[in-house]
């Protein structure tokens, strides 16, 4: 196969292809940073003409699908030749439509992917991968994809659905890790040690996570009758926001809009249902005390 696009995780990519045996050949624009993949067994094509034509399975790892589309570009539709193309990049549901397009017009088979890890986690047992688009890829390459990640899985036939999930499950990295650091910014404030609250920061994830089937349930039948947290729970919660950020001298204007959203589904009548029912907010539904 072939691995277009070198950076922390093509590398990664690459690497994981060569430990495994697969005749690798890599392209960067940046040759330079070919060499150390050279020099583990990968074969360091001159120009991207040369990188596609090596392979029947091409991998690109760029960082948007505009890039990816750009550093094709040179390759003719004739090149193609069917070949299947991997893009493992980030972007939004409508570029990966407009790349799967793009690719049924160059005559290449097209699957979109997305790597739900980071660079170190590739190629462990547990790292998760999805694709979705062309079946047949899939079909084909599946064994060989896994060796980038145990987890793997095929969303579909829509070109669109992993990027749909990349955003859709990505939503709550931000927001989880600024919680992290305002609380590391806090202990900090008293002369505490950030690694000292790890643990227990590790086992709040847990609980959040314990909690994800349950309101995904709730979302999905529309029931929020029936909490095991409340908006007014969190309400009350939030009004301690800011004498915190008074005593530890930190910023918690981020806290801001989650607050309205708080308010918002409150003055709609439904301070007593699950903190879930705030999705209907983020829907923008027009929702009553009667929902």
């Amino acid at each position: 196969m072939t691995v277009v696009g070198l950076g922390l995780m093509g590398t990664a990519l690459a690497e994981a292809f060569i430990i495994a045996g697969h005749p690798t050949t890599v392209w960067n624009r940046t040759a330079s940073k070919a060499s150390p993949l050279a020099a583990k067994g990968a074969n360091a094509a001159a120009t991207i003409e040369d990188a596609v034509a090596a392979s029947p399975l091409i991998v690109t790892c760029l960082t948007t699908f505009e890039d990816t589309r750009s550093a094709l570009a040179p390759v003719s539709v004739a090149d193609w030749d069917a070949r299947a193309l991997v893009t493992l990049n980030s972007g939004n549901p409508a570029d990966a439509r407009e790349m799967a397009a793009w690719a049924d017009d160059h005559g290449a088979r097209f699957l979109a992917g997305a790597v739900k890890n980071v660079p170190a986690a590739v190629g462990l047992p547990d790292t998760l991968l999805y694709y979705s688009g062309d079946q047949s890829v899939f079909d084909d390459y599946e064994k060989t994809l896994t060796v980038l990640g145990g987890d793997t899985v095929f969303l579909g036939e829509d070109p669109d659905l992993a990027a749909l999930y990349e955003m859709a499950v990505g939503g709550t990295l931000l927001p989880t890790l600024v919680g992290f650091y305002q609380g590391a910014a806090t202990l900090q404030s008293r002369g505490l040690q950030v690694s000292s609250m790890v643990r227990f920061s590790a086992k709040w994830l847990d609980m959040i996570s314990s909690l994800l089937p349950i309101f995904a349930k709730e979302i999905d039948t529309g029931d929020y009758s029936q909490p095991l947290s409340t908006v007014d729970t969190f309400i009350a919660g939030a009004a301690h926001d800011a004498s915190l950020g008074a005593e530890a001298d930190i910023d918690i204007a981020w806290h801001a809009p989650l607050n309205d959203l708080l308010r918002r589904a409150a003055d709609a009548g439904h301070g007593g249902d699950s903190i879930s029912v705030l999705t209907e907010v983020l829907k923008g539904a027009e929702f009553g005390a009667d929902k």
